[in-house]
């Protein structure tokens, strides 16, 4: 497989973080509509991960490449800001501003006016609230909701600007076992019916089979990703 061929492409990837080892990534590659979940990443690696990929910080050794680019030949903010637009991030790094509305909040990464919306803005996060189940509250405050639905949230402002990558960071770690299961049927049918590449980075083997196609477990001292299933045939 080419570069061309990939959006994201990793080759021995190293990035120490003060950590009992650096992060290490032998290879990774992410075609257009390939669906992964990727286990044995906990939050501060998952969030160094997410950080390599959308160029916020550089490996230490190795190549990373975005979209047909070196992350390391984005210099200016400009080129970077364009690259980080391609990816939609699901993040608790992503703050909810809790004294707006559900509405309001997935308005945000669409325009700087949430006050008084456009009937366009309006249209287009009534359509994402459906989509990601929230259609009901969307004059509800996000600070009195549950982790359920503030998970939807940050699923919906993910989504808005249409990315070619969805990027998750633990996305179940607040949730309770019922509404983790639902919102990775829900994310697993997003992701599909919207034909985009995937990566989700979580803890539960469980939620990693319902939201993605292929899971891999990381192998810390080699950075090598083996598929789940062999990695469990080898402790058993």
């Amino acid at each position: 497989m080419s570069s061309n061929d990939v959006l994201l492409r990793l080759r021995g990837v190293s990035k120490d973080y003060r950590s009992l080892r650096p992060l290490r990534i032998a290879e990774l590659d992410l075609p257009p509509g390939r669906s992964l979940a990727l286990l044995g990443f906990d939050q501060t690696m998952a969030e160094v991960f997410v950080d390599l990929i959308t160029a916020a910080i550089l490996p230490d050794s190795g190549e990373v490449v975005a979209f047909g680019t070196h992350t390391s030949s984005i210099t200016d903010p400009g080129s970077w800001l364009t690259t980080l637009d391609q990816f939609g991030l699901f993040t608790e790094r992503a703050v909810l501003v809790e004294q707006f509305t559900v509405e309001q909040n997935l308005a945000l990464p669409l325009s700087i006016t949430v006050e008084h919306m456009t009937s366009e803005i309006r249209a287009q996060v009534r359509d994402l609230a459906t989509e990601i189940g929230l259609a009901n509250d969307l004059h509800r405050q996000a600070g009195v909701l549950g982790p359920g639905q503030r998970a939807r949230i940050r699923l919906g402002r993910a989504l808005a600007l249409a990315p070619r990558v969805f990027v998750a960071e633990h996305p179940n770690a607040t949730l309770s076992a019922q509404e983790a299961a639902v919102l990775a049927t829900d994310m697993s049918r997003i992701i599909e019916t919207r034909g985009i590449a995937s990566i989700v980075l979580t803890a539960d083997q469980a939620f990693a089979r319902a939201v993605a196609k292929e899971v891999f477990v990381l192998e810390p001292a080699t950075g090598a990703l083996k598929p789940a299933s062999s990695w469990r045939r080898w402790f058993s």
